[in-house]
């Protein structure tokens, strides 16, 4: 009869036992259901901000190409949604980090989107800046646009369409390629500087309009360089090794 109530007492504490193990599994899975349902919402709100600026430097280049300023003011005043969007996905980032406390690749995630808000929020500065230029530039007497400048904004726009392609499928084979492609764009942006800088030399006349193509030139280089930062942290993300400066 004494042994009974330690039997009832070692059986009572082993059901607690299970129960606990299975209540700490059912909260372990909800917050991994919550973790990726929360990673998903950041990936595709990163994935808005992205076709917002993709959008915003397609409309500045479409301004300045066919002088049409009603389509650089949209530019202009579309600028807001973006920072909008880049307030909202880092306040879901510090969430995540601080909430769901995310390990290894999940935390990499996190950390890249973070980083890559801030470098689309200025490639969508310098898409403004172009439009600036159009507006000015739509004032005054037309101007010959360099092919070079045409060539230099497509390819932009399609290495920044390709890395954030592979940023989302993880592909980290594909943005180390795109790091070398930006040689071409900076081999462009040299040859069109060395045109602009021939005819300013010959006709001093158009020297404030071709500078202000220059300008321009010089935006579409650095979103370059930019794309090049998402393509490192691509890498980062999938590999977990630091590529920058390399």
């Amino acid at each position: 009869m004494l042994n009974l109530p330690i039997n009832l007492t070692f059986s009572s504490q082993f059901r607690a036992f299970i129960i606990g193990i299975f209540v700490l599994h059912f909260y372990f899975m909800e917050q991994r259901k919550l973790l990726e349902r929360e990673l998903d919402i950041l990936r595709d709100r990163l994935l808005l901000m992205g076709g917002e600026v993709e959008l915003a430097l397609q409309r500045a280049m479409h301004a300045l190409v066919q002088r049409n300023s009603e389509v650089a003011n949209q530019v202009l005043e579309h600028d807001r949604v973006i920072d909008q969007l880049e307030l909202e996905i880092d306040r879901l980032c510090v969430e995540v980090l601080t909430l769901r406390r995310p390990v290894a690749r999940e935390l990499r995630m996190v950390i890249s989107i973070f980083k890559i808000t801030p470098i689309l929020e200025r490639i969508a500065d310098h898409a403004t800046s172009i439009a600036r230029a159009a507006l000015e530039l739509n004032d005054e007497p037309e101007l010959k646009i360099y092919s070079g400048l045409t060539e230099m904004s497509n390819r932009a726009l399609e290495m920044l369409q390709s890395a954030l392609d592979a940023f989302t499928t993880n592909d980290s084979e594909r943005a180390r390629t795109l790091i070398t492609e930006d040689e071409e764009v900076d081999k462009i942006y040299d040859r069109l500087v060395n045109d602009l800088m021939k005819t300013m030399s010959q006709d001093a006349a158009k020297s404030t309009r071709l500078a202000r193509i220059l300008f321009v030139a010089k935006n579409l280089e650095r979103i370059g360089d930019y794309v090049k930062d998402i393509c490192e942290l691509t890498v980062y993300m999938k590999e977990a090794v630091f590529i920058k400066h390399q």
